[in-house]
């Protein structure tokens, strides 16, 4: 089972197991992950669910699709490794994948 690293604004760490198949964001929102809102549940359809990707892992979890960018235009605080959470798919490949939240969803 992959795990995953959320660490906060404030740099607070959390770890969590995750299932193959779902995204990041379903991770955090089982994991009750603070910084995740996540408002239209995963259809691509807000920025509320934003992350930062850490560099070593940018290339792992690939770019983000036109639409996603679409969307993160409307993120607080959107930097080149920014990506929405709930289009980063969960597969072996990813097991100790790190991302941040940003200080505030949009």
């Amino acid at each position: 089972m992959p795990k995953i690293t959320y660490i906060d604004s404030s740099g607070t760490e959390r770890t969590v197991d995750a299932d193959v198949g779902s995204t990041v964001m379903e991770t955090a929102i089982r994991n009750n992950i603070p910084g995740i809102e996540a408002e239209c549940g995963g259809a691509c359809a807000c920025a509320t669910c934003h992350v930062y990707v850490e560099e070593a892992w940018r290339e792992k979890t690939g770019a983000p699709s036109p639409m996603e960018e679409d969307m993160l235009d409307f993120g607080y605080d959107v930097r080149p490794n920014s990506r929405l959470s709930c289009q980063i798919k969960v597969s072996d490949e990813l097991d100790g994948l790190i991302v941040r939240t940003p200080e505030k969803q949009a």
